[in-house]
């Protein structure tokens, strides 16, 4: 049987996976915290740090071969930012929490096999209130989920052929960096962070050893649509689960 001390090599499985696409792995990192912890806002905190974790090797790494692109990337940053602070702020239950996270799973996951099956990876610009909306909205569902919001943003745009794949995931891993860290200083302000100092610094440890592999296969070219199409299944299991679990008391 698995017990909490197995969590770090977990979580370190996850964040190799998820940081070959651009993403922390919150939305696992919740999933499975939830079958061992039972503090709801330890939950949250502790997602939101290994996210920060991840995702700042991916991003150094992203701006180091130069496919972060500032230019690109901003509207969708400065209306995500108070969004996700407002969201982190606002008081869930536990079960509606849930719910809410594993139904946009499904949704993100869907959206990221329709994009994969595509022939064509064509890209298309996008105006810039469409990016300052579409970067509002995430936020703001990232801030409530307590996860950086990549999952949902990328398969989106994806979707959207706003950019190649890797642009995408550079954008995935600089969205999920700043609105973890402003979901941080929501719970912060809420008076909502809480962390366990014996557990938390184990699974720090582990994912920033599996996001550092997982960021170097990515910036090598890695099979991205493979590895996509494996994200959309996990994505979809993950939300699955959720909603069965907390919506039906079904245990999958």
């Amino acid at each position: 049987m698995i017990t909490i001390e197995f969590l770090p090599y977990i979580f370190f499985i996850i964040a190799l996976f998820y940081s070959s696409v651009g993403f922390g792995g919150g939305s696992s990192y919740l999933a499975i915290m939830s079958l061992f912890l039972t503090n709801f806002y330890e939950i949250r905190s502790t997602a939101l740090i290994l996210n920060i974790c991840v995702v700042t090797i991916g991003t150094l790494l992203f701006i180091r071969n130069k496919v972060f692109d500032i230019k690109l990337f901003w509207p969708f940053l400065v209306s995500s930012i108070p969004l996700a602070y407002f969201g982190a702020q606002l008081r869930l239950s536990q079960q509606a929490f849930f719910l809410v996270l594993g139904a946009s799973l499904i949704l993100s996951g869907l959206a990221m096999v329709l994009r994969y099956i595509q022939a064509k990876l064509v890209s298309h610009e996008f105006s810039l209130v469409k990016k300052l909306g579409l970067g509002g909205s995430v936020g703001l569902l990232a801030g409530i989920s307590g996860i950086g919001g990549g999952i949902f943003l990328s398969p989106t745009l994806n979707l959207l052929n706003w950019a190649n794949p890797r642009t995408v995931a550079s954008l995935a891993s600089v969205f999920i960096l700043v609105n973890s860290i402003s979901g941080l200083v929501g719970l912060t302000v809420a008076d909502t962070f809480q962390v366990d100092l014996d557990l938390i610094w184990k699974l720090v440890l582990a994912v920033i050893l599996g996001g550092s592999i997982g960021s170097y296969l990515s910036n090598k070219k890695f099979n991205l649509r493979f590895l996509g199409g494996l994200t959309a299944v996990l994505v979809i299991y993950v939300g699955l689960r959720l909603v069965l679990m907390h919506g039906f008391g079904i245990n999958i």
